[in-house]
């Protein structure tokens, strides 16, 4: 009998495409030798030409699935992505504080093609009481306009976007500039050291998913015990190398390949 892995706990909305969300998440754990666990705070109908619809669940569904996994299986390290209203943004926020695990909060506001997955009443509690409880934070540009009114136009505004996102109390903010012409260039930051990241920009439309499985795998190197600095650039890596293997699906934006690190290694054998 094996040990068990590192357990790593996702609570976000369900992608029924299989490219983000709660899928993504999954995958990404997987990928990275970590179990998987997973609170849906929402089901949506969504392929890749958009979502077609959203139902959030109760308050007290998402608190019980949380409890069942975390008394019983215990987590060392938590994700949270798309959390609709702000009363699951407030339950979510309170569950995470009292577990003291790394958490790594996506405050997902879009998706990738424009639909809102965010009431606006529930961007104060986001801010108020989400933030505050986070390890990591990974707002893309549009999440840290909605969240702080910044707007970043040029690698320069991203140093004053983590200013304004680490006001609201998470212990380091990545802000990533994929939205930027260029290099896909992130800044991670605690308020004291920098760490700027940059990849290669692959000319790939198939990126649906990215944030959550950016997330997804910073959590994942961070419940096997890594420094943040060094789960954010080994989370990095493993994305940046989903994007490239990014492939086709239905009639829209495919999804990144979240099993990319098996086929290499499959082929090197």
């Amino acid at each position: 009998m094996s040990a068990a892995p590192p357990r790593v706990l996702t609570v976000a909305g369900s992608d029924s495409g299989g490219g983000a969300g709660i899928q993504a998440d999954l995958k990404t754990m997987l990928a990275l030798g970590t179990h998987g666990m997973s609170v849906i705070a929402a089901v949506t109908a969504q392929n890749s030409l958009g979502v077609q619809g959203a139902w959030e669940l109760p308050a007290e569904a998402v608190r019980a699935q949380y409890r069942s996994v975390v008394d019983d299986i215990g987590v060392q390290a938590v994700k949270t992505g798309m959390l609709a209203s702000a009363e699951l943004v407030e339950t979510v926020a309170e569950l995470l504080a009292g577990t003291g695990v790394p958490t790594v909060v996506d405050p997902v506001g879009v998706s990738k093609h424009g639909d809102p997955l965010l009431a606006a009443s529930a961007l104060e509690s986001v801010r108020t009481k989400l933030l505050p409880v986070a390890t990591v934070a990974t707002p893309n540009l549009d999440e840290v306009a909605q969240l702080t009114g910044v707007r970043v136009t040029s690698e320069e505004g991203l140093r004053e976007a983590a200013t304004a996102v680490l006001e609201y109390g998470p212990a380091w903010v990545l802000i990533k500039g994929g939205h930027l012409a260029g290099d896909a260039l992130d800044l991670l930051t605690d308020g004291t050291e920098e760490h700027w990241l940059r990849a290669p920009r692959y000319d790939n439309r198939h990126t649906h998913g990215t944030g959550c499985t950016l997330a997804s795998a910073i959590a994942a190197q961070l419940a096997k015990g890594q420094p943040v600095p060094e789960a954010v650039r080994a989370a990095k890596e493993y994305v940046t190398g989903a994007i490239a293997a990014g492939f086709a699906l239905g009639a829209g934006i495919g999804p990144v390949d979240h099993g990319w690190t098996f086929r290499e290694s499959h082929a090197a054998g």
